[in-house]
């Protein structure tokens, strides 16, 4: 498993911007990143090169963020390899909270992050079905 930031920003312009600017200036790499709109704020989740210095940085400057852990698995790069992980996901009767991408630096292949209730056992039945899920941010930029 590994690390995700859940960075709450607020609805005005320049507050994501905000996030980043920290993060950049701190040498702080993001992977992989979703933002999810809301009324009066977003949640913008990602995987980055250091999970606890990004939210140390960011609670410093008033952000309210934590941080969670997520599967990241490999995905084939071709029709229906999305759906091959969906598939056994879903024949395990696990409810998925939300995916996002990423991808290796190195090799570019494809990386599925994903979130539900039952992590341990969501990655579990992922990995027994023979996916490769990834134990470490490092795993990204090999």
């Amino acid at each position: 498993m590994i690390k995700q930031n859940i960075v709450f920003v607020e609805n005005k312009a320049g507050s994501l911007r905000k996030v980043t600017e920290i993060l950049a200036g701190e040498k702080i790499d993001i992977y992989g990143f979703a933002c999810f709109d809301a009324p009066e704020f977003a949640l913008f989740r990602m995987v980055s090169s250091d999970a606890e210095k990004a939210e140390k940085v960011l609670t410093e400057d008033g952000f309210i963020n934590r941080i969670t852990n997520v599967i990241a698995v490999n995905v084939k790069d071709e029709v229906g390899g999305l759906d091959e992980i969906l598939n056994v996901v879903g024949e395990s009767n696990i409810s998925l909270d939300y995916i996002y991408t990423s991808y290796h630096r190195t090799n570019q292949i494809p990386v599925v992050i994903l979130h539900s209730d039952e992590i341990f056992l969501t990655e579990s039945i992922l990995r027994n079905n023979g996916f490769k899920a990834i134990d470490s941010v490092d795993e990204l930029v090999k």
